[in-house]
């Protein structure tokens, strides 16, 4: 975790003291089951939960345990030895490392995901906030970079609405995916521990029993949420990507909120840049880098192996913070973004009308015209327009062949802007219901 990218709420998932108090109550809940089963003395589970329930975990004291022991668990039931005395041999009874292990990171995933899925709900609102204010604000719509047919600015904000809709949904998914929980012992048959424990543990974290294990969780699962979380990161960098365009001087229809005393360059004093949509940009690109060591995950060795371990050391607490940071950062250019809508018009007029010209083909069409033969119109007419010898509309009137089959009012007709915004009301009403 980089500070510069990290938010606290989500970082405080990942911290050590946090990782160790779902360790101890993973034990702890676990030796209440045991004390159900009569496995273990109802006294010693009371006291593990009344000596550990309130202590702050000494990371370093535990540090220098698994210096010496070479074992991350090990070290841990040692400290909690420290601490809880005698009562403490009762801990872990019939338990493996990847039932304390796998609980634990699947508790954290689950609790990223609820930050996750609040942090889309947040980018949902600003996008519909935007997408009405501006719903019947007219721009020019792009195919290849290159003027096509107009659109609304509400409507490109719209489209990112619908996509986020269903990052949320991938996110739900997700979390259910890994919201499982394995206390089967060695192997996973059950034979040390009683499945009455796991289904306890379970319920006390808020997961579902892995219906089952080899000794650790399937890893499908993980793979899964990471890839959710990698597709999310793809949505993230489309609309940062359709922002930085937006933003460039030849087009300036939408730019980044620039702040008094900002500097935009170390060298040039008038520059106002996308660094805001450029960042976010290049930490959707980290998120989904961290996609494929989690599908490589997957196939393990045997019933356990731990060369996913290092892997997900890492890209558990690496992917969710950063994606936490990116969406969050996402949601403030959107909520601020300075929208140009004069500059929109100025851009839908700079070719002369060209954005017509399916209408006026389609016309002809209708006149008796073959389809080849009415593009071939239009067209050479559009390309003397490319070449800056006029405007559409004035060339097309002055075209014999064209106004052999379309008068001059008819032609009008046709540049006719307001026809092709004609569906944005029902497009809203899909995207956004009845609120529309």
């Amino acid at each position: 975790m980089i500070p510069r990218y990290t938010r606290p709420q989500m970082a405080a998932i990942w911290d050590p003291q946090t990782r160790y108090r779902i360790w101890f109550e993973i034990e702890a809940h676990a030796a209440d089951a045991m004390a159900e089963l009569s496995v273990i003395p109802k006294a010693a589970a009371q006291a593990i939960w009344e000596r550990g329930k309130n202590a702050k975990f000494d990371v370093a004291r535990i540090d220098a345990i698994e210096r010496e022991v070479k074992h991350d668990v090990i070290a841990f039931l040692t400290y909690l030895a420290e601490i809880i005395g005698p009562e403490a041999r009762f801990l872990h009874q019939g338990m493996t490392s990847s039932d304390v292990l796998d609980t634990c990171f699947n508790v954290q995933l689950v609790r990223a995901a609820d930050l996750l899925i609040a942090d889309v709900d947040a980018l949902l609102a600003a996008l519909k906030r935007r997408a009405f204010e501006h719903k019947l604000t007219p721009t020019i719509g792009r195919s290849h970079g290159v003027h096509a047919e107009p659109t609304t600015f509400g409507l490109k904000l719209a489209y990112a609405y619908a996509e986020f809709v269903r990052a949320k949904e991938r996110l739900i998914c997700a979390r259910s995916e890994v919201a499982t929980c394995a206390i089967s012992g060695a192997v996973g048959t059950f034979a040390q521990v009683d499945p009455r424990v796991e289904a306890h543990v379970a319920e006390a974290m808020g997961l579902m029993p892995e219906p089952i294990s080899t000794q650790i969780i399937p890893r499908d699962r993980h793979a899964m949420y990471f890839a959710s979380l990698g597709v999310i990161a793809s949505s993230v960098e489309r609309l940062a990507t359709e922002i930085r365009h937006l933003q460039r001087t030849e087009v300036l229809e939408a730019e980044e909120y620039f702040s008094e005393g900002q500097k935009g360059s170390s060298a040039m004093p008038h520059k106002r840049n996308p660094v805001l949509s450029e960042n976010v940009t290049g930490l959707a690109r980290v998120v989904r880098g961290y996609v494929m060591p989690a599908l490589e995950d997957v196939a393990l060795w045997h019933e356990r192996d731990i060369s996913h371990s290092s892997v997900e050391r890492m890209i558990g607490p690496d992917a969710t913070v950063t994606l936490d940071f990116a969406l969050a950062r996402l949601t403030s250019i959107i909520d601020k973004l300075v929208v140009y809508p004069e500059n929109m018009r100025k851009n839908l007029e700079r070719l002369g009308g060209l954005m017509h010209s399916q209408r006026v083909m389609i016309a002809l069409t209708q006149k008796g015209l073959a389809r080849e033969e009415a593009y071939r119109l239009v067209q050479r007419n559009a390309m003397r327009v490319w070449q800056g010898e006029g405007d559409f509309l004035a060339l097309l009137e002055a075209d014999k062949d064209v106004r052999r089959h379309l008068s001059p009012t008819e032609l009008k007709e046709n540049f006719d802007l307001g026809y092709h915004l004609q569906q944005v009301d029902a497009l809203f009403k899909r995207v956004f219901g009845n609120s529309s």
